[in-house]
């Protein structure tokens, strides 16, 4: 009976531990604005896959290739930290593209669990988007939206590097590209 009950007593432990110990959970954001100008002068500012002037948040863009699948753009952010992009989608009728973080550099280095941890400059890991644009009659709506996980993949992540942290940064980065967006076109 002893040996029963430690068994039962080890089994629960095991199941408890792994519902307690999960890694990342894919997250998502979305963010749409409506600007009181045609799609076409929209999408002119934002067709250039390479030309992120438009963004507030983007101090420098470098470039190689054009707008086809496979192009790869260098964003190079107000702090100096950078974030290398490649597009995965583009579509000139539709007015959208999708694209894909490749790499990062590090905004920071702090210690988490007894090891230094490199904090990526959009503390964000798997990270892929999309914008996209709709004529509504003479305005346009924009959508942007993005997947991502987590920076820290482990369980137990620093505050910097958690879901709250990479949800913060990444809707700031859409809605303040959006605001701006809009803010150009209805010039």
């Amino acid at each position: 009976m002893k040996k029963i009950i430690l068994f039962v007593s080890a089994l629960l432990f095991f199941f408890t531990s792994l519902a307690n110990a999960h890694g990342p959970v894919r997250q998502k954001a979305e963010e749409k604005v409506t600007i009181n100008a045609p799609a076409a002068k929209v999408w002119d500012i934002i067709k250039n896959y390479g030309d992120m002037s438009w963004h507030p948040g983007i101090m420098s863009t470098t470039v190689k290739g054009d707008n086809t699948k496979g192009a790869v753009r260098v964003l190079t952010l107000k702090d100096g930290s950078t974030i290398t992009e490649e597009l995965k989608k583009y579509d000139e009728a539709k007015m959208s593209y999708g694209y894909k973080i490749t790499d990062m550099s590090s905004s920071k280095t702090i210690t988490h669990a007894g090891a230094e941890e490199k904090v990526p400059a959009l503390p964000v890991n798997d990270y892929a988007a999309s914008i996209e644009l709709a004529d509504k009659g003479g305005k346009t709506e924009v959508t942007w939206k993005a997947g991502y996980y987590r920076a820290y993949m482990n369980n137990n992540p620093p505050e910097e590097m958690n879901e709250e942290a990479a949800n913060t940064a990444v809707k700031a980065v859409l809605e303040t590209g959006l605001i701006n967006l809009k803010k150009l076109a209805e010039k």
